[in-house]
């Protein structure tokens, strides 16, 4: 048991966020939290690392608990490069690693100089000592585990590269690095895949399934909590409830249970009803009154069902337009791409048709955002809309709204001939409350903004779509409605996104961007995949096939090698007998080290001293003999 929490409960201001709260968390156990924004996910992380205190309930951690923490926006600075400062998280191996090599330096003096067998003692119990600290610590791979992570998170070309350069979400991807690497008994991620490219998350999908501690991770990704988590924690209406299995699982289990409850409260209601029109008939009839007074006792003792909780009504999107395009909506011919003096695309091909629906795909910093927005605002002559072209654009940073007007005059002062009452029915359909329509833009959430600018979107009335990561910052229920509404859209939609499953809900085809190069592949993510997986395999094919010609042309150089004269291979066949006996003679003598210094290093051997001396000075014959055997092998190489 890692944590656990008996009827926890929490506000703010005296307003109930958290009530009543019961969950245990395991070694090992990997959980998921689910829940609407503004329902407490992130707050129940506080409370678990001690930054908030409960109101009443008790939370138990496990003593000496290592928790690692990773927050939204946790990246951190520092003047370090990337290599160093996760370096930094192997300095104990590093120094054991350095002490047993000074070990060894001092075991091998004290043979050549024959001291003491009391010094040469201690020092092979503190080798062994080190030697097993090693070992249990798997020091000797630090390195191959430092760069395992930072390649996996996109900074395999970037060791060098000063942190403080970095941008927030290479910081936090570097944060994330070094809590994967530190490997704590419990690993708390808020939205980690939020700065990730799809590759990317695939590397922490794929690392954290071999992962030892336990898993916490609040995430709106719908792909990676089904392959990374067992448990899904659901918070809401201040409750929480736990669902076996993964996202899938559990929108299984919620739909059941809904209709559960539903049932068993329906039939609650028909018992109480039945009960209470038998009372009301018979109460008065001498006749009836007993059978009416048991009727009395058995619905006093009906236990009480609560009416289930209705959810808040989702937002819903609907995305219309006034006039269709032509049937070409985007053609580009050989055009490239520049950002900072950089080229991300070049010599690129891309055309859309009325009605194509189409996910950009890539990693961070290919030139996905730089393209659509070159789309968009017609910055690229090379990129030509069609005829009666209207394009919508959703900016990812929101940079469209302005931060000093309301909620409500954002969105109505670009519906000049609406009233109040039609915008604010709008705003209310997209998410926003009656209580939000007065706040100021700059006020608002990551999610109240995106659902500001996607009700802006709706009425631009685009036939031509273009959103970059549209589902940041919106809740489970929001990417589902936008989901539907972009499948129910006919006009023509261009996305960037990370969301694996919102790009197979709506995407039916997918460009990739990589190495400067535009790919398109027809089919949605699924057949993408589908296909990368075949690309791969016909490399590793294509790779097998060079391989298996170059054998052939080696066999086919050494075939021609007979036609050399008499002396010429006897003289070779000589040179490989005398390589091959020395090679033979070389692990011979490697062997016999090795199994030497395991003997030293061994209790029995090391406080015998004159087992030890001998065993030293036939050491010493073995290392010369192994030098003479080396200098002989370079004469015939």
């Amino acid at each position: 048991m890692l944590i656990t929490a008996e009827n926890l409960n929490f506000g703010y201001a005296g307003e109930p966020l958290l009530e009543g709260l019961c969950f245990t968390l395991n070694e090992g156990e990997r959980v998921g939290v689910v829940g609407g924004n503004g329902e407490g996910k992130t707050t129940l992380i506080r409370l678990i690392l001690g930054e908030l205190t409960p109101d009443s309930g008790v939370l138990f951690k496990k003593n000496g608990i290592r928790i690692g923490y990773l927050a939204q926006n946790g990246g951190y600075d520092s003047q370090n490069s990337a290599y160093e400062e996760m370096r930094g998280v192997f300095a104990e191996d590093i120094r054991l690693l350095e002490a047993l090599s000074e070990t060894e330096e001092e075991i091998a003096r004290c043979a050549s100089h024959d001291v003491r067998d009391r010094r040469f003692s201690e020092l092979s119990a503190r080798y062994e000592n080190l030697t097993k600290r090693v070992a249990a610590r798997d020091s000797y791979n630090f390195e191959v585990k430092l760069k395992t992570v930072l390649n996996g998170m996109g900074f395999a070309e970037r060791y060098e590269q000063k942190i403080s350069t970095m941008s927030g979400g290479e910081k936090t991807r570097l944060k994330l690095c070094r809590l994967l690497l530190e490997e704590p008994d419990l690993l708390i991620l808020d939205e980690p895949t939020n700065h990730l490219d799809i590759k990317t998350v695939f590397f922490l999908e794929d690392y954290l399934a071999s992962y030892k501690g336990a898993l916490f991770t609040v995430s709106h990704d719908r792909f990676f909590l089904d392959r990374t988590v067992k448990i899904i924690f659901e918070i809401e209406n201040k409750r929480l409830c736990a669902f076996k299995g993964n996202y899938t699982a559990y929108k299984k289990l919620k739909a059941d249970k809904i209709a559960r409850e539903e049932k068993e409260y329906e039939a609650y209601l028909e018992e109480t009803k039945k009960l209470q029109a038998f009372i009301d008939k018979n109460r008065v009839r001498a006749t009836s009154a007993r059978a009416a007074q048991d009727r009395v006792k058995k619905l006093e003792a009906l236990e009480v069902k609560e009416k289930p909780f209705v959810p808040p009504i989702p937002p819903s999107f609907s995305f219309t337009y006034d006039v269709p395009s032509y049937e070409n909506v985007l053609d580009g011919e050989n055009f490239s791409v520049e950002a900072g003096g950089k080229i991300l695309l070049s010599h690129a091909s891309f055309s859309l048709r009325r009605g194509d629906k189409c996910a950009i795909v890539g990693e961070n910093g290919t030139g996905k955002s730089t393209l659509v927005k070159e789309i968009a605002r017609g910055k690229n002559r090379d990129l030509r809309l069609g005829r009666f072209v209207r394009v919508g654009y959703y900016d990812q940073e929101n940079a469209e709204l302005n931060g000093n007007e309301t909620v409500l005059s954002e969105l109505w002062g670009r519906r000049v001939l609406s009233d109040q009452t039609s915008v604010r029915k709008d705003l209310a359909q997209a998410g926003l409350s009656a209580e939000d329509v007065y706040k100021n833009v700059s006020a608002l959430s990551g999610g109240e903004r995106a659902k500001l600018a996607l009700a802006v979107l709706e009425n631009e009335h685009g036939n031509f779509l273009i959103l970059d990561e549209p589902t940041n910052h919106l809740d489970l229920p929001a990417r589902e409605a936008l989901e539907k509404a972009l499948q129910k859209f006919d006009g023509t939609l261009l996305i960037v996104s990370h969301d694996r499953y919102f790009i197979e809900a709506v995407a039916g085809e997918i460009a990739e961007i990589e190495n400067q190069s535009l790919t398109l592949y027809r089919g949605g993510y699924e057949a993408y995949l589908a296909k990368k997986r075949e690309a791969a395999a016909a490399a590793a094919k294509e790779r097998e096939e060079k391989e298996k010609a170059a054998y052939l042309y080696a066999r086919e150089q050494k075939k021609s090698s007979s036609h050399q004269s008499r002396e010429e291979r006897a003289a070779e066949a000589k040179r490989r007998q005398k390589t091959s006996e020395i090679e033979k003679l070389v692990a011979a003598l490697e062997a016999e080290e090795a199994a030497l210094t395991e003997e030293i290093s061994t209790p029995e051997i090391a406080q015998n001293y004159p087992e030890l001396q001998k065993r030293c000075a036939r050491l010493e014959e073995v290392h010369k003999a192994l030098d003479e055997a080396y200098a002989e092998y370079e004469k015939y190489i």
